[in-house]
Formats: structure tokens, sequence, C-alpha cells
């Protein structure tokens, strides 16, 4: 397997795990203010990684995890990342409280139209045909598989800007995951979304920063598996893989999302959401025809994680 086939299965496996946290997130909504939501599940994913990158290395050529720790790049990149990241997670945490999960899943996939814009426009980069003619079938099998009609709603909105501030992220992530270590790198981003998140709990919230004991076990999951592993993966498959590629992939977490559903609560999807999730699943492969490599502007470290 190349790095690019590499980069693709990781960041199948990121939008796989997502597609279990939408119904926890919502039923923690309830328990939590989105703020503290935030600042708990980033605070773990923090802490989970911090022995990962301070494990030490048998010969000093492995040790590049600590020595990045203390570079300025390293958190500059990462603070930025992370104003992506607490935008995208705050408005999504919000949007969860007063719209259904499978409406907030279809407008935060928008980003797989909106990545792809953002780069023509912003930075003059020619997309293949191959992913053009892939977002249409996407677009269209997420509407199939998640949209419910109705009257838009204040949560729907904030879905949408979720979908902006995603995608966002996605072409920030392309253009420095190369930059530094992955698991240094990542550490810098959860642990600045944690600090920012904590700043705004402080300010919203300051009554309401301690969790119920019905929240830590699925904070737990968040913030280990949903948060550390996934934002370490994301780093990881993007040093490979084109943003516009990867918004295409992760336009599957409403397919992932449906199949936990099925298989874990049973829940029916119905004609019409198979013939959705196909699509979805159609265009993402169809994407993969087109040259969706990373383009690095400077060379990669020499030393990994």
């Amino acid at each position: 397997m190349n790095s690019h086939l590499r980069g693709l299965a990781l960041l199948v496996l990121v939008t796989a795990i997502w597609g279990s946290t939408f119904a926890v997130v919502k039923t923690l909504g309830q328990l939590l203010e989105p703020s503290v939501l935030i600042a708990w599940r980033f605070l773990i994913g923090a802490l989970a990684l911090v022995p990962l990158v301070l494990w030490p290395r048998p010969t000093a050529a492995e040790a590049t995890p600590q020595r990045a720790l203390g570079s300025p790049a390293l958190w500059r990149d990462g603070f930025i990342i992370s104003l992506w990241l607490i935008a995208g997670y705050g408005t999504q945490t919000v949007a969860l409280q007063t719209t259904g999960a499978n409406r907030a899943a279809f407008f935060t996939a928008l980003s797989v139209v909106l990545v792809p814009v953002w780069l023509v426009v912003a930075q003059r980069r020619n997309m293949p045909l191959a992913l053009w003619l892939a977002l249409p079938l996407a677009v269209t099998g997420l509407a199939l598989l998640s949209w419910e009609g109705g009257k838009l709603v204040v949560g729907d909105f904030w879905a949408l800007a979720c979908a902006f501030t995603y995608a966002g992220f996605i072409v920030a992530l392309e253009r420095q995951a190369h930059r530094h270590p992955p698991l240094a790198f990542t550490l810098a981003q959860v642990s600045c979304v944690a600090a920012l998140a904590w700043l705004w709990a402080l300010f919203a919230a300051p009554q309401h920063l301690l969790a119920p004991s019905a929240a830590w076990g699925p904070l737990l999951y968040l913030g280990l598996l949903a948060t550390a592993v996934t934002t370490l993966l994301q780093t990881l498959g993007q040093r490979h893989v084109s943003a516009a590629e990867a918004s295409l992939i992760y336009a599957l977490e409403p397919v992932t999302a449906t199949l936990f559903s099925y298989v874990l609560i049973h829940e029916q999807v119905g004609v019409r959401g198979l013939l959705g999730g196909l699509l979805v699943v159609i265009a993402t492969i169809f994407s993969t025809r087109g040259n969706g490599a990373a383009h690095p502007e400077t060379p990669a470290p020499a030393a990994e994680d």
C-alpha cells in the first residue's frame, strides 16, 4: 500500500469513528453546556496524548516529538488549526441542541462542496475532473440519506456554519500537516483547543464546569477515541491526501452514522437511505481516480513519530 492509499484508509477510519459520535454529543448536550463539553472532551484528549509524545525513544533520531514540543512554529501552527477546530466543534455542538442529528450531519457534510470551491477561488488550484464529477453525486447522496425535510430551524444554520469552519480546517490541515511530527502536532492542536474551550467555558458557564457522573463515560469515549485518535489519524492521513479528496471521504460520516444506528439500535434505513449511502460511497470511490495527493509546500521532517 503506497502512502496515498494509506492516507485514504486512515481518513475512512476517521469517518467510521465519527459516525458513532452524533448521538453521543446530542445526549451529552442535555447534560453539559457546549463550551464545557468541548473543554472536557479536548482536555481528556490532550492528557491521553501526552504520554505518547513523551514516551522515551531508544535513539535520538526517534526523539523528534519531544524536541518538536519546544518549537514556536509547532505551537503557532497548532493554534491556527485549533481556531478552526473549536469553531467547528462549537458550532456543531450548539447545532445539535436545536436540530436533529441527521439534519446536522447533512449540513455539516456540505463542507464536501465548500473545500474544492475554497481551493479554486482562494488558492487558484486546479481540481481533477473526477473530483468535480463526484461532488454532485455526494451531495445528492447526502440529501437522500440525511435530509428529513421540514422548516429550517436555528440549529440548521449553526450546522451550516460548522460546514464552513470545518472546510477551513481541512484546507489548513493539508497545508500544515506535513510540517511537523504527527504526534507532537496533534498534541499541539488538541491542547490549544482545550485551552480555548476552558476560556470559553469560564466566561459562558462558570457555574457548570463540573461534569455529572452520567457524563463521564461518553466524555471518555469522545476524548480518547473521537478526539485524540481521530485528530492524529487526520494529521497522518492529510499528509498524503489532498484537502478536496479528504472532504469527499469525510462525506462518508453520515453513511457510517447510519450503519451504526442500524447495527446498534436496529434503526431501519429504507430504500432512500440505502440509495443515498450508495451514491456517497460511489462518489468517494470515483474521486480517488483523480490526482488526490496532497501538495505540501515544504519537505516533511526527516524523522517521524
